[in-house]
């Protein structure tokens, strides 16, 4: 049997100061029209005030039924409660974005406990059989890419009284009972994203190709709103391929992609690490018509946008904000004050005329920019 890596663990009190292990390896790691949003209204937010300001959220909507788990037997007596954070791998500079959003969240514990690689599942699941029998852990938000091979643990966690919350998803029926999902509604902003970039070129013909993520859900729905947008446009779908999620693997299949369709004139990518893969083998082939789409809101891929190097636009999805939100979403679930349910996080399309702004404002990006805007 293959030795698993050793997990990086990072912790943090907010109450008290941050305990930081093994950071430096962690930021070191690879990655990695006006805007628009999908967040509803927000008359009803949740709000907690903090030295910061308020963490708001709008108010949580229903699950799917059967896809709600009770508070009824959380193990949570009250206190500092500690929230584990197990991220599928922190290759992924979006991942620790998130957990550095967790950690302004006051009057928590919280660590986090992932693999390097993303694809290495099999760490994952031995980290949350670890973080489920901790007595010390009240509660563990999660990024689940393979939601069936997880889902069975995820059961046993829950049955172990931890509050579980899925986050970075939009999953309306986990194939096993959750406390809650935090995310963005994946299918309607990939579509908005799709929408945007028919209406840049004023809807002249394009021939496009997908670079998929790994097969999951996220997948589906972020591949799958993009091509529900350009659907009864003259944009046309030639092929759509695996890119992996990273970089690499996102450069690598640009690179065949391009070099078999040569026609492609369109490259959205699911996530923004892929795009970067995309961008660079765009450069490669001495491409400067080739349009690259993308979807999350790393700081690379807006700096790119913002400098004309390659990235034409995302879906900024603010991790750091969703992080934050997430957290006080798990607080108020172990204190009863909501029910659970899916909290929808806002999103803005990222373009040439508003990337400058975003980057201007480094408190709310991870990585920070490489040079002041």
């Amino acid at each position: 049997m293959a030795l698993k890596p050793k997990p990086l663990r990072l912790a943090y009190s907010a109450a008290i100061a941050a305990v930081v292990l093994g950071l430096a390896a962690c930021s070191a790691a690879p990655g990695g029209q006006s805007p628009a949003s999908n967040s509803p209204a927000t008359p009803d937010a949740t709000s907690v005030a903090t030295a910061s300001g308020p963490i708001e959220y709008p108010a949580p909507t229903a699950l799917d039924s059967g896809s709600q788990a009770t508070l009824d037997n959380i193990s949570y007596k009250g206190g500092t409660p500690t929230i584990a954070y197990l991220p599928m791998g922190t290759e992924f500079n979006y991942h620790v974005a998130l957990f550095e959003g967790l950690k302004t969240v006051p009057g928590i514990n919280t660590f986090m406990l992932s693999p390097y690689a993303g694809s290495d599942q099999a760490a994952q699941l031995g980290m949350l059989q670890d973080v489920t029998s901790r007595a010390d852990v009240d509660a563990i938000l999660l990024i689940s890419f393979d939601e069936h091979s997880l889902a069975p643990l995820v059961k046993k966690a829950v049955d172990a009284g931890k509050v579980v919350v899925i986050i970075n998803s939009d999953i309306p029926n986990y194939p096993t009972p959750v406390h809650g999902v935090v995310g963005v509604t994946q299918r309607v902003a990939n579509k908005a994203l799709a929408e945007w970039a028919v209406k840049s070129v004023n809807g002249e013909a394009r021939t496009v190709g997908i670079l998929d993520g790994e097969p999951s859900y996220l997948a589906t729905e972020r591949a799958g709103g993009f091509e529900d947008g350009i659907k009864g446009t003259s944009w046309k779908l030639k092929a759509r391929v695996n890119g992996g999620w990273s970089v690499d693997k996102g450069n690598t299949a640009a690179m065949d992609l391009l070099q078999a369709n040569p026609d492609i004139q369109v490259l959205y990518a699911s996530n923004d690490y892929m795009a970067e893969g995309a961008a660079l083998a765009g450069k490669t082939l001495g491409r400067s018509d080739l349009m690259v789409l993308g979807y999350d809101g790393d700081t690379a891929a807006i700096e790119s946008i913002a400098n004309g190097d390659g990235v034409t636009a995302t879906t900024n999805t603010n991790p750091v904000k969703m992080g934050r939100v997430a957290g006080q979403f798990v607080v108020d679930l172990l204190n009863k004050k909501s029910t659970g349910g899916y909290v929808n996080s806002p999103t803005e399309i990222v373009t040439k005329d508003n990337a400058v702004t975003i980057l201007q404002n480094p408190a709310d990006l991870y990585p920070k920019p490489s040079k002041k805007y």
